[in-house]
């Protein structure tokens, strides 16, 4: 008997297993990838990370080193090698969250789990063998999958999801990135660096909806600048695939004439929905929201006693990070402790050249909310380090309370904006004012100066600019 069996091996469901077990429970993770780590290690965050690091670094080679007075003669791509590369990274952390498995020792359960009944989970492994562990909780953690689209039918070669995007056996001619979100986007600056023509076809007439406007505007347009097409107000309505690839057909998404256009590749990234299938949630009465989310309380509980899920079964942004809060925090409950989450101050981070963070609320959600607030501004121009290093696209955004100075939201463009956003999510966490960040000393010479900057332009003093 199990006090809690976890059912996803990804960031929230590996992390609540670890932390139960470390509260003294017996744990079990039953995860049926085969490898720990989720989509977010295995065909997600991890492996297209390490392939936006190693195109950066090759297209510096193909002319950025130059700039430096580094020369590099004879530059060429071997993508096998740098798909091996890859594969060994995302390797060492699966076998690293097992040893962690050893170290804190949960049970790990290979197979697909589904719910018999509130106390009771069925596992089938690879072989079709069945088991049935007996626990007084069970974790849902199963994590997202790709969003189809109706009349584009996925095969992962030529019409392909982000796992196929991830190992592509050569680069496309022209790549077409059905949404302008973060997925796409990231995923498009990777074969653009290694060669690819790159449209971007999006419904809306922004791209990476939630981020703050302004933001989105200067990411656009240095995407443009990089190389990219876009296609907004613009939806696909059919995918063929020809001789030559696939061809689309495209339509004002107000309406009207069909428009046709060709490429090799197309990548869908419209969005993920909860993964929830085969999980036995109707059978045990587990209740699901309109969007097939699993609806849960504060505690993360379901409408079943014993039930929980986190991550992105249940509303949110599905993120990784956000996912690990929450198998804490649910584990922690289940142990009488009292933790919160601020899901105001859960960082976003698309991560493109430059990089665009964010957290808190855009212009647009204070807008719509009717409240008072000042910005200040701060361009990565005039900051010294991004001028030395050669990286000085962008500018620090810093949205406060008009009243109070409370920082209501900090939004980012520019070179490693990603951990810059560190210090402003810490900052929301204990509530300061802008203030604060413009009084507290910031090395010199370092990124992290433009955000200070931007907080003392909120009072109008910025130094720099």
């Amino acid at each position: 008997m199990y006090d809690v069996i976890v059912i996803g091996g990804g960031p929230g469901g590996y992390v609540a297993a670890i932390r139960a077990a470390q509260l003294g429970m017996k744990v079990a993770c039953v995860e049926i990838r085969g490898s720990l780590g989720g989509t977010c290690l295995n065909v997600g965050c991890i492996p297209s990370k390490e392939l936006l690091h190693a195109s950066h670094l090759y297209e510096q080679a193909q002319g950025g080193f130059a700039k430096l007075g580094i020369k590099v003669e004879g530059v060429s791509l071997d993508l096998p090698r740098m798909m091996k590369a890859k594969t060994q990274v995302v390797t060492g952390l699966t076998k690293g969250i097992e040893f962690l498995f050893k170290k804190n020792k949960v049970d790990y359960v290979k197979g697909m789990g589904r719910i018999l009944a509130a106390g009771k989970v069925a596992v089938t492994g690879a072989d079709g063998s069945e088991q049935t562990l007996e626990t007084k909780n069970i974790i849902l953690a199963t994590g997202s999958e790709a969003m189809p689209l109706p009349g584009v039918d996925v095969d992962e070669e030529t019409i392909v999801t982000s796992t196929g995007a991830l190992t592509l056996a050569e680069v496309p001619k022209h790549l077409v990135l059905i949404g302008g979100g973060i997925i796409g986007l990231e995923m498009g600056v990777v074969w653009h660096r290694l060669g690819a023509k790159v449209t971007v076809v999006e419904f809306l007439d922004r791209i990476v909806p939630g981020v703050d406007l302004e933001v989105a505007k200067e990411m656009q347009k240095l995407l443009k600048k990089q190389g990219f097409d876009f296609r907004l107000s613009t939806k696909v309505t059919k995918a063929e695939r020809t001789t030559e690839g696939v061809r689309l057909s495209l339509e004002p998404a107000a309406g009207g004439e069909t428009d046709v256009l060709e490429c090799d590749t197309v990548l869908l990234a419209i969005g993920r929905r909860p993964f929830t299938q085969s999980l036995g949630l109707a059978e045990a009465g587990v209740e699901v929201d309109q969007r097939g989310r699993i609806a849960v309380n504060g505690q993360f509980q379901t409408n079943i006693a014993g039930i929980y899920a986190i991550g992105d079964v249940i509303a949110g942004p599905m993120l990784a990070h956000k996912a690990e809060e929450e198998g804490v925090a649910c584990a922690e409950m289940m142990a009488g402790q009292h933790p919160h989450i601020d899901y105001n101050c859960i960082p976003g981070v698309v991560y493109t050249h430059p990089e665009i963070a964010w957290v808190g609320q855009t212009e647009e959600d204070l807008k719509k909310a009717g409240r008072a607030y000042k910005a200040g501004k701060f361009p990565f121009m005039a900051n010294s380090r991004a001028r030395a290093v050669g990286d000085s696209e962008g500018f620090v955004k810093v949205l406060a309370d008009a009243e109070t100075d409370e920082i209501l939201g900090v939004h980012i463009i520019g070179a490693d904006a990603g951990t810059m956003i560190a210090e402003a999510v810490l900052a929301m966490e204990f509530k300061a004012s802008a203030e604060d960040i413009a009084r507290t000393s910031h090395a010199h010479p370092t990124l992290n100066e433009a955000l200070k900057e931007a907080a003392m332009a909120v009072a109008g003093r910025a130094i720099h600019a």
